[in-house]
């Protein structure tokens, strides 16, 4: 058995579970997710925690024992906790500010990159080269993440670019001269 699959979710207090044939939707205090699942995951809800339940051994039915469990306790931590991903902007010149909603980045290109938000996502700016993201669904907040980040990907020689807080950048080394 899956040993992340068989752990029981945790329901806390204020966060409501509702189930419908195969569309779960969990609704807390910070918004409100839904999510269709596999038909033949058994989700079974209480009033203080869900267990996800596989039909069989079969290779699909084992993979998707754990995924469905780690889906439907992201749905509940992000409507509680909610999620962030902070990123930093490496390099002279580079910096981020905050015009409304959207983000303006200048990071080295002849023209300022702006990008908007999605339905559920915010940008906080708490310094011109420091970008955070939040929201309440964990998948949304990592693929805005990445696509700031894929604006200028930090490169290996010098380490320029939008890097996530706490990437570590494997550096290359230069050319080493000329060879007599």
């Amino acid at each position: 058995m899956s040993r992340i699959g068989r752990k029981p979710i945790q329901v806390p207090n204020g966060v409501t579970i509702n189930l419908d044939n195969t569309v779960i939707t969990v609704k807390g205090p910070k918004g409100s997710l839904s999510r269709e699942l596999h038909k033949d995951m058994k989700v079974n809800v209480t009033e203080t925690e869900i267990q996800v339940e596989r039909p069989s051994d079969n290779k699909l039915h084992r993979s998707l024992h754990g995924t469905t469990r780690s889906v439907i306790a992201n749905m509940v931590s992000g409507v509680t906790e909610g999620f962030f991903k902070n990123l930093e902007l490496v390099g002279v010149g580079y910096r981020a500010n905050k015009a409304g909603d959207k983000i303006v980045l200048n990071v080295g290109y002849s023209h300022p990159v702006e990008i908007a938000p999605d339905n559920g996502i915010e940008f906080e700016v708490p310094a011109n080269t420091k970008i955070t993201v939040r929201g309440i669904d964990k998948e949304l907040v990592g693929a805005t993440a990445a696509k700031i980040r894929s604006v200028r990907e930090p490169e290996p020689y010098k380490g320029k670019g939008i890097k996530y807080e706490g990437e570590r950048i494997i550096r290359k080394e230069g050319k080493a001269g000329k060879k007599k």
